[in-house]
């Protein structure tokens, strides 16, 4: 998740930079990572690189997999969060002798986050969910015990009980945390 947000607040300040290659590098990344399924870009980290003498661990590939497209996700959230600052805060930061940079770490930023957070949970959300697929590279996850304690004890319908209440287990509380932050920035914001 921290990697994705990096990955996605980079991006995201590439695509609004107006620096014509840089937003042009960004917007090419994020078109291929949503547009390609999470399970292919697995298997070409997973099985694909070592053909180029590049071979890391399962536990590696599931990390840079998930943060490849997560990052893309949280750069539209985020993108869209910069978008909703009004471009007179910048030019107000402007006359009163701000610099770019403390504008947009003291005006931009803040208001960029507070718009950007329910696109964020929900990314965070989405990439939880996804982690499931980094069973089929042989990298134990909650789907991947499920499997096998539905394949020693034929147990199913218990099994993918414990796992729907795993899930809940993990997301409640960020779903809960991020309605938390929302109304707090919200209530920033008024």
């Amino acid at each position: 998740m921290v990697f994705a947000l990096l990955v996605g607040l980079l991006c995201a300040a590439a695509e609004v930079s107006h620096i014509p290659l840089v937003a042009s590098v960004a917007r090419v990344y994020i078109e291929l990572s949503r547009n390609t399924p999470l399970l292919v870009q697995l298997y070409f980290l997973y099985f694909g690189l070592p053909k180029l003498g590049i071979s890391w661990s399962a536990q590696t590939c599931a990390i840079v997999g998930l943060a490849f497209l997560g990052g893309s996700y949280m750069a539209e959230a985020m993108r869209g969060g910069f978008e909703a600052v009004p471009r007179v805060q910048r030019e107000s930061a402007k006359v009163l002798g701000f610099s770019p940079s403390q504008t947009l770490i003291h005006i931009i930023l803040p208001q960029a986050l507070g718009s950007a957070i329910p696109g964020v949970v929900a990314n965070v959300i989405f990439l939880v969910k996804e982690s499931s697929v980094v069973s089929a590279i042989a990298l134990a996850d909650v789907m991947y015990v499920t499997k096998d304690l539905m394949g020693i004890s034929y147990d199913t319908y218990e099994s993918l009980a414990l796992l729907i209440v795993t899930y809940l287990i993990i997301l409640l509380p960020i779903s809960i945390i991020g309605t938390v932050l929302e109304r707090r920035f919200d209530y920033a914001r008024r």
